[in-house]
């Protein structure tokens, strides 16, 4: 006897619990335990209610109880212990489902028509993910084009109900419909009674005797399918468009699932986004940045004159309003934003070197004013 659990222990309870607190300990553990919840666990949650069932005998009758008390478990083996349990003797030879459903107010009951119902209840059929990638330029225009989608449809041949010629499916000879059967197993403790799902028609309590041959009795088939596809302007990567009702078919009548498509976008060359923004940077030449000039700057939209100004410094950068991206949910776009860098020109001949610097000796600190700036707070700092 010293390899069985202590009763108390198995109900979860004080020892010096009441006739209530037994009876309720003993609902929840046999509720939580029950093999018809659990059916990828069946011989365990077996094994489990053998325990509940055993101490819950024990416990609940007041004289056995005050002989486990005082004695242990040799206090109630033998005839005069769990061999003989009385009234109880006859609980263990009931169906489970019976006794659950008195005990819990019909929560296993009909446990059997509860799984056929459960196995033909209306089904959401699953929703696809793919993802498409486009451009740049596309996802800031939008752009429409077909996707082609493998999803799952009813089957035209049986209409859906898996039967060759939309023939009626049987009632099942094994479970009579009910979608379970009843499993008895003989213990110590008397027959305990379960109820499993119905290997000969997986739980539906209907067989169909002449599948489809389009869909094998599934009453679905896989096709391949095309969808128009609208991607708004504006559209940043990473974001995803759903297509509602396009994904796989429902069973039994259930709804449609959808169609999610990741949208990848690839870079571009010369733009990056920020969000609505787009920003570039385009080089010019000393002379350009000195003199100003009239330049060419490429935008989503096709390209616009921009007008440099004399004396423009190395990364000044400009406002293109209303340039840069729709926005999805209003009317409105962002900016485009252009940074302007100064080349330095290389490979000079000996007399563009030379003009160079005659010109540089033509110059004067006026002419550089963030230079002479510098200097000047260098000499302060030293002196």
């Amino acid at each position: 006897m010293a390899d069985k659990r202590d009763y108390y222990e198995i109900l979860g309870i004080q020892k010096g619990a009441g006739e209530d607190e037994i009876k309720k300990a003993y609902k929840k553990k046999a509720r939580e335990n029950h093999p018809d919840l659990h059916p990828d666990n069946v011989e365990e949650c077996e094994e489990k209610m053998k325990e509940i069932n055993e101490a819950y005998a024990v416990l609940s009758d007041p004289e056995r109880r005050q002989r486990y008390d005082q004695f242990g478990h040799e206090g109630v083996s033998g005839a005069d212990g769990m061999g003989g349990m009385g009234g109880m003797g006859g609980m263990y030879g009931a169906d489970m489902s019976d006794i659950f459903d008195s005990l819990f107010g019909g929560i296993f009951g009909g446990g059997g028509t509860s799984r056929a119902n459960a196995a033909n209840a209306p089904k959401r059929g699953k929703d696809i993910n793919m993802t498409i990638n486009i451009s740049f330029m596309e996802a800031c225009m939008g752009k429409s084009q077909e996707i082609s989608v493998a999803h799952m449809e009813r089957c035209t041949s049986c209409g859906g109900s898996g039967a060759e010629n939309g023939e009626a499916a049987d009632v099942c000879p094994d479970c009579h419909g009910r979608g379970s059967i009843k499993v008895t197993q003989q213990t110590p403790l008397g027959a305990f009674s379960s109820s499993r799902p119905c290997p000969h028609c997986s739980g539906k309590g209907t067989i169909i005797r002449n599948p489809c041959q389009k869909c094998k009795g599934a009453g679905r088939v896989r096709v391949q399918k095309k969808v128009s596809l609208t991607i708004p302007a504006g559209i940043n990567d990473g974001q995803t468009l759903r297509v509602t009702g396009e994904g796989d078919c429902g069973q039994n009548g259930g709804p449609t699932g959808n169609l999610n498509v990741g949208v990848t976008v690839r870079p571009h060359p010369i733009f990056t986004r920020d969000g609505y923004d787009i920003h570039c940077e385009i080089p010019i030449t000393y002379a350009q940045a000195v003199l100003g000039d009239e330049i060419t700057v490429p935008t989503i939209d096709g390209n616009v004159k921009f007008n440099i100004s004399e004396g423009t410094q190395n990364g000044a950068r400009t406002r293109l309003k209303g340039k840069g991206v729709k926005h999805l949910q209003r009317d409105m776009r962002g900016d485009q934003y252009v940074k302007l860098y100064i080349e330095v020109p290389k490979n000079l001949s000996k007399k563009q070197k030379e003009l160079l610097k005659e010109f540089e000796s033509s110059m004067s600190d006026k002419n550089y004013a963030k230079r002479r700036g510098f200097f000047d707070k260098l000499k302060d700092i030293f002196n």
